[in-house]
């Protein structure tokens, strides 16, 4: 057999090894879930009764709602910093028009508003004043979060009125409908990332900005576009947890960016862009709501909680960053 030959033979075999490796670097993240969830149900008590895996993804909504877009950002080669503030902004924006008003309509609006405003400017600075996007969202953060403080006086803004807290509280077959808002966040973003020209874009924009502007793409408005959807869902999110707890709190949601973009990490959207999985994201974020589900359970402490955080993000980075140069090889 000659070496033409023997290399012929030799590709079905590795063209098998590389599918393999590829089947574990896509499915390893869901695979070790399934694992951790059966663990978990047996060791650890009442963790899969229906009350506490309702709790779950109670408690998971709002993070999920945000990874959805936090996905696109990243996928972009750009991240947003500031979800955490327009959280509590929305939140306290809501709960004031709301006291003034009583209209749970105009409530809704303005916070959806200012968070339309909110991302729309970190797109601008971002793309078209070339500002970095950690410098730019970190600022828009403080900024954001001291309007929360400026507008409430530093106070919570109480929330009476029963149809916006049927907003965060009502059930639908059962399940919470924030839960339901959720679930329909990580449909449609699914379908906009893998089925739409505005996905495609957004991978192209991440993999090659340049090569996607030679292409045709309009990269400064695509990723203004991106900003502009993450500020609305981020203030959907703020108002729905204003709704759950009765109150507008400017001080609400502090740390929620690193648990969103340590979702994404460990869902499989790269730091470097480019590279999405809407399944995957939906993994991490059930993976950061279980780790904190459980310690909540066993009652451990919230410094440890605080701990266990920065090890996961750690984490997702560090598994970001062995696929990355698994894949260069």
């Amino acid at each position: 057999m000659n070496v033409a030959q023997m290399n012929s033979a030799a590709t079905p075999a590795a063209q098998t090894n590389q599918r393999q490796r590829q089947w574990l670097v896509d499915y390893s993240m869901p695979l070790g879930y399934v694992v951790l969830f059966a663990v978990l149900s047996a060791t650890v008590e009442n963790f899969f009764s229906l009350t506490n895996v309702v709790g779950l993804m109670l408690s998971v909504a709002q993070i999920g709602m945000v990874a959805c877009t936090m996905m696109l950002c990243l996928a972009s080669r750009d991240f947003d910093l500031s979800v955490g503030s327009t959280i509590a902004f929305a939140g306290v924006l809501g709960a004031m028009v709301l006291e003034h008003t009583g209209s749970v309509l105009l409530a809704v609006g303005a916070g959806l508003a200012a968070g339309a405003i909110i991302g729309a400017a970190n797109g601008v600075l971002i793309a078209y004043l070339r500002v970095n996007a950690l410098i730019a969202t970190l600022a828009t953060m403080l900024m954001v979060r001291g309007l929360a403080f400026i507008v409430s006086k530093g106070q919570a803004v109480g929330i009476s009125n029963d149809a916006f807290i049927d907003f965060g509280d009502s059930r639908i077959f059962g399940l919470p409908l924030p839960v339901l808002v959720c679930a329909a966040c990580f449909v449609v973003f699914g379908i906009l990332l893998n089925q739409t020209i505005f996905g495609r874009n957004t991978l192209a924009i991440g993999g090659n900005p340049e090569a996607a502007r030679l292409a045709g793409v309009q990269v400064e408005r695509l990723r203004v576009w991106i900003f502009l959807i993450q500020g609305v869902v981020t203030a959907m999110a703020g108002l729905i947890l204003a709704s759950r707890i009765t109150s507008g709190q400017p001080n609400a949601a502090q740390g929620f960016e690193l648990d969103v973009i340590s979702a994404c990490v460990l869902g499989g959207v790269s730091l470097l862009g480019g590279k999405a999985r809407i399944f995957g994201v939906l993994i991490g974020v059930l993976i950061m709501g279980t780790v904190e589900n459980v310690m909540n359970l066993l009652d451990v402490d919230a410094f440890y909680q605080y701990l266990m955080r920065g090890v996961i993000l750690l984490a997702a980075v560090l598994l970001d960053q062995l696929k990355t140069r698994g894949e260069r090889r």
